[in-house]
């Protein structure tokens, strides 16, 4: 019976990890990170280095989501869930789901019109200047006068609207898992 305490526990251990390792990832990723970069990069290398950072961060935190998932649902038989048991696993599916679904398309939709649209500003000598810090007036002459650059802009603002609200919505469950976590503590 030892051994059902110690698989017990490193449930626990393993959903602790899980959870606080995508929910640390988020909080630094989305308010801390991307901040600083965008402060002290310039347009084009702050977008390489998120090109390059968003996607591992996408799907490690898809990875996380889903141990989270499947380490509650072992421990949670099914015909004994409570309600809040049962509303957690929907909260662990919604993340799973929407993580999933950034890292495989609206990330990578955006890192794809991010490039080409740092292609056509190389092009026009833009994307030198620090992104936080500088004047868009270039930028939008360059939509008014270039249709395609005008095209990629939308789809850029769609697809990262749409990357940022399912990070949000991630963060969110996240945070629902971490306040149900702390008023189940002691029976996990």
């Amino acid at each position: 019976m030892a051994d059902l305490g110690e698989a017990a526990m490193m449930a626990k251990l393993l959903h602790l990890f899980f959870l606080s390792t995508y929910w640390g990832m988020q909080i630094w990723v989305t308010f801390f990170s991307a901040f600083v970069l965008a402060n002290n990069l310039n347009r084009h290398t702050f977008g390489f280095v998120q090109s390059r950072l968003l996607p591992v961060y996408h799907h490690v935190g898809s990875a996380c989501a889903f141990f989270n998932l499947l380490i509650f649902a072992m421990y949670h038989p099914r015909d004994q869930m409570k309600e809040n048991e049962v509303f957690q696993v929907l909260i662990f599916f919604v993340c799973v789901t929407i993580a999933a679904l950034n890292a495989q398309c609206f990330g990578a939709m955006t890192s794809e019109i991010m490039a080409d649209m740092h292609f056509i500003e190389q092009n026009c000598g833009l994307g030198q200047d620090i992104w936080l810090s500088s004047s868009s007036e270039a930028y939008v002459k360059l939509c008014q006068s270039d249709a395609k650059y005008k095209r990629l802009n939308r789809q850029l603002w769609f697809y990262h609207s749409l990357s940022s609200l399912c990070n949000l919505c991630c963060i969110f469950c996240n945070g629902y898992s971490l306040y149900y976590l702390a008023e189940n503590l002691t029976n996990l």
